[in-house]
């Protein structure tokens, strides 16, 4: 019989990878020109071109292509959103057929690499939904379902922080306790294994796995905190309206700075409830704004500005929120403090899920001889100073912040189907 041709598939939240084994390892394909990694983004044309993929997607929406931009696609697996149905143009598309067309632009890239392959694991985040097991379930259900409608005859799942384990593991000497830290876009992963050169010629690793936890909690929850703070203001967030009675809806704003729930705020009859709540204003001004933003679909833009102030703070201290073009207002300065008093609320989720999996783990943090950060947010200062605090002195190691977990994916599926 002929050997089942495999792959692993890390479908993130802000940046997915393919991979495929290469000798005694593995290899990330290209997805995107030369680039391994392809943003988690779809651009659905409104006169009914085909969809666009990836860095391709998200310039077609900044050159203002009319269509609707979809990104942040994998949060919609672990809320209702994912039962739900967008329109772009005088269609009606379904989130389920959004990321089943991601899937199958993924799914060609394969075949064009190492075709016939039809055995794939699938990352996953230990948790997509905090404390709902059922609805856990029916997240990694709808994701498998996802990949056999694409012609993946065996689909397996790896938690993503196992799996940037096994990255690890192929790197290393000799047998430690391993810490695995996984922040990505809309998940942050923890597990505690232990490696070892031998370990890695293992398919069973359950012994070895000392404990798992999870939090939905991302690159993208501290995108819209920034954007809540220091962007949504200059909108009309906190201001007042019904005569100075009461505050404006806070729920406009939740959506707009929210990647997988922006498109909401272009549905007609959002833009009718402001100008009526605008009537009675205090500053009608800023509702004017908002307004503007909805007519000219800039939610998505807002956004990518405020994406790029976190990335810039981790190179600089104090950077520029470019938004002057998109609100009518002006660009705002944010320090790297200024920020960490704006994620103070996440990073002690994450110091608690550290003491978490650390507790489950029946371990010490003096145990731990290594942590290994991985993820596209784990290069973020303030999340790794939050990582030391709870170990201090381990050594921190980091991989391929985009591509440890695909490489692992690929690893696993090796052994797992051999």
């Amino acid at each position: 019989m002929a050997q089942a041709r495999v792959c692993g598939v890390d479908f993130g939240t802000s940046n997915s990878t393919v991979s495929v084994p290469a000798g005694n390892g593995a290899r990330l394909i290209a997805l995107e020109g030369d680039s391994v990694t392809l943003p988690s983004a779809v651009f659905w044309d409104a006169d009914g071109a085909p969809p666009q993929f990836g860095r391709a997607a998200m310039a077609a929406y900044v050159e203002g292509d009319d269509g609707r931009l979809m990104r942040g696609l994998k949060s919609a697996l672990g809320s209702d959103l994912i039962h739900e149905k967008t329109r772009v143009g005088n269609r009606a598309i379904a989130f389920t057929q959004i990321i089943g067309r991601f899937f199958a632009h993924l799914r060609a890239k394969l075949e064009a690499a190492q075709p016939g392959t039809d055995h794939v694991v699938l990352g996953r985040p230990v948790h997509f939904v905090d404390d709902d097991a059922a609805g856990d379930q029916a997240a990694q259900d709808v994701l498998e379902a996802i990949a056999r409608e694409q012609g993946f005859t065996e689909v397996g799942f790896q938690y993503e922080p196992i799996a940037a384990a096994l990255d690890y593991e192929s790197r290393i000497t000799a047998e430690e306790l391993v810490l695995i830290v996984d922040i990505g876009g809309g998940t942050t992963d923890f597990s505690v294994i232990r490696v070892s050169p031998e370990g890695a010629t293992r398919a069973d690793r359950s012994g070895d796995i000392l404990a798992n936890h999870g939090l939905r909690l991302g690159g993208t929850d501290l995108d819209r905190l920034l954007s809540l703070d220091h962007i949504m203001p200059d909108l009309g967030l906190g201001s007042l309206v019904h005569g100075g009675k009461a505050p404006m809806p806070q729920h406009y704003y939740l959506a707009l700075a929210s990647w997988h729930r922006i498109n909401a705020m272009y549905a007609p009859g959002v833009a009718r409830e402001i100008r009526e709540l605008r009537q009675r204003a205090v500053r009608p001004d800023l509702l004017d704004r908002l307004l503007a933003v909805l007519d000219q679909r800039h939610g998505h833009a807002l956004a990518m500005a405020a994406e790029a102030a976190k990335i810039d703070l981790s190179d600089r201290n104090v950077t520029q929120i470019l938004i002057a073009a998109l609100t009518g207002g002006r660009d705002k300065a944010l320090s790297r403090t200024g920020f960490e008093e704006t994620v103070a609320q996440p990073v002690l989720r994450l110091t608690s899920g550290l003491a978490e999996v650390l507790r489950q783990a029946g371990v010490a943090p003096r145990d731990i001889g290594t942590v290994f950060m991985t993820g596209g947010s784990a290069s973020l200062p303030v999340l790794r100073e939050a990582v030391s605090r709870c170990l201090p002195g381990t050594p921190i190691a980091t991989g391929d912040m985009f591509g440890s977990v695909g490489t692992g994916l690929a690893l696993d599926a090796a052994r797992r189907f051999a």
